[in-house]
């Protein structure tokens, strides 16, 4: 995920409800006074795991807290350009010191002033090593966050191209409110100053939102909207056939062309700068032998699975970037089809048929997983796969023990799409998605994120797909596009940079 994986805290058990304000029924009057007439309905296949901003990293909790929360900057999705939020203005007064104007008369939705301070502390919290953020290596370089009058002052260790990209990203959430409860009650009754609040979270099942009377944006057209978690694909259509639902996501090439043949709903889809990609363990026997690795990279058969599997809503990739990201460099070779030549690099390894675990969760397509485990087994690679929830798959991957398995299914979009977003995270040594570890990457992907000369990044970022290629700790698939099943009296256009905000939606 832009967004994008999370670090588990304070999570109470599955299934215990969380009330704010009203109950749960539509007619009822939410704490802004307003009748609730018509809630959105949003369908999604796995449920939110955080609703705490700086321990989110997985998509479906991203979807739900970003319409909670203000960010820092907002990206702008059809001109790539960044445009102010919280922040009214910025300025570079060195190549390490920028200072943000902050935005007066924002209020959070318990009726606290959002003030320079909040800003401050909502990235520091980030960067705090005790609170274990998985969105820290994106703010790396950052050296300090400090506040004068109405600015916000961020100083950088040295210069970094892509802060304000990745401050686009950066929620901003009430500092003495978390003081005086502590992360683990934010997270369960998160406050926050963006179009709406929460109402009801029924965890691993729904999230209920309604508009922020306090808002100082536009009045969002929708008044109410039910995230909730549906793991069937089955379901998810059913609902939205019968009006249950208003959004599904996402859905399957299958399941866009029955709906297709619906007159009451429609597919949206766009192509995204999210990477679809298999990681390899270079901790654990036997993909720690580089043969292997490469073995299984060509005896993936990429091309076809996005004509028979995803019907053509996908684009091969040559690395874990997208043509969308500055920096993806389109002369790499794509990764070939060869399981004559994936036989000969086993027989070379001294590999002989021992198993691999592959590692996955209802977050990523049970087709594509099973027909990669087919094709392995094709050249004598007997593999077991094992599915956990998105939450327990990613408190797995993260830790430092590196014990998830051999291979796992991932999807990444950065911060901000830009090589360093994606490379730096996934890849770098000591980062915690990491499970490889190469001296020669971290020199060239740190460099790249040491200048804001552009030819001088270019010439980085190259050096590190290079080795990335060569040493093979993961092999790109393909980008990601986005299917969404949509009631037809739903007004909405998608976007590359998956930007969910209910508040830019309305009814028909």
């Amino acid at each position: 995920m832009k967004r994008p994986f999370l670090r588990l805290a304070g999570l109470g058990a599955v299934g215990i409800t969380l009330l704010v304000g009203c109950g749960t029924n539509t007619a009822t009057k939410p704490n802004n006074g307003t009748s609730v007439t018509k809630t959105l309905v949003v369908d999604l296949n796995a449920a939110p795991s955080n609703l705490d901003p700086g321990l989110q990293y997985n998509l479906e909790s991203y979807y739900v807290y970003r319409n909670i929360f203000d960010q820092l900057l907002t990206d702008n999705p059809w001109t790539d350009k960044i445009e102010p939020d919280v922040a009214t203005s910025w300025k570079a007064v060195s190549p390490t010191k920028w200072v943000f104007t902050i935005r007066q008369g924002i209020k959070f939705s318990n009726g606290q002033p959002l003030t320079p301070a909040d800003v401050a502390y909502s990235l520091q919290r980030i960067l705090n090593p005790s609170y274990d953020s998985p969105q820290e290596p994106n703010f790396a370089e950052v050296q300090s966050v400090t506040t004068s009058g109405q600015s916000v002052i961020i100083t950088t260790s040295k210069p970094d191209p892509v802060l304000l990209g990745n401050l686009t990203t950066l929620s901003i959430v009430p500092k003495s409110y978390i003081l005086a409860h502590g992360n683990a009650y934010f997270n369960l009754h998160p406050i926050g100053s963006g179009p709406y609040e929460l109402k009801q979270w029924v965890q691993g099942s729904t999230v209920t939102l309604i508009r922020n009377p306090l808002y100082w944006g536009k009045k969002p057209a929708i008044p109410a909207v039910e995230f909730r978690a549906v793991p069937s694909e089955a379901t998810m259509i059913s609902d939205l056939q019968s009006g249950v639902a208003d959004i599904a996501y996402p859905i399957t090439p299958d399941q866009a062309s029955v709906i297709n043949t619906n007159s009451t709903l429609r597919v949206l889809t766009t192509p995204t700068d999210r990477v679809a990609y298999l990681a390899f363990n270079t901790d654990q026997a036997p993909t720690n032998n580089l043969l292997v690795r490469e073995a299984i990279t060509h005896a993936v058969n990429i091309p076809l699975m996005i004509k028979t599997l995803l019907q053509g809503y996908g684009r091969q990739v040559n690395t874990t970037l997208t043509p969308i990201g500055f920096g993806y460099d389109a002369n790499l070779p794509n990764y070939s089809y060869n399981p004559t030549l994936a036989k000969q690099l086993l027989k070379q390894a001294g590999y002989h048929g021992q198993p691999m675990v592959f590692a996955t969760s209802p977050s990523y397509p049970t087709l594509v997983i099973q027909s990669i485990q087919q094709q392995l087994s094709k050249v004598g690679i007997p593999v077991q796969i094992v599915s956990t929830t998105q939450a327990t798959y990613l408190q797995k991957v993260q830790s430092p023990l590196h014990s998830w398995g051999n291979i796992r299914m991932g999807a990444w979009q950065g911060t901000w799409p830009d090589a360093s977003t994606y490379l730096y995270p996934m890849f770098y040594s000591k980062s915690i998605w990491s499970s490889w570890s190469n001296a020669q990457f971290d020199t060239a992907v740190t460099a790249a994120q040491s200048t804001l000369n552009i030819t001088a990044r270019t010439q980085d970022i190259n050096q590190a797909l290079q080795v990335l290629h060569s040493q093979a700790p993961a092999m790109g698939l393909w980008q990601e596009y986005d299917l969404y099943g949509v009631n037809k009296n739903v007004v909405w256009k998608p976007n590359p940079l998956e930007n969910f905000f209910v508040a830019q939606m309305k009814w028909k």
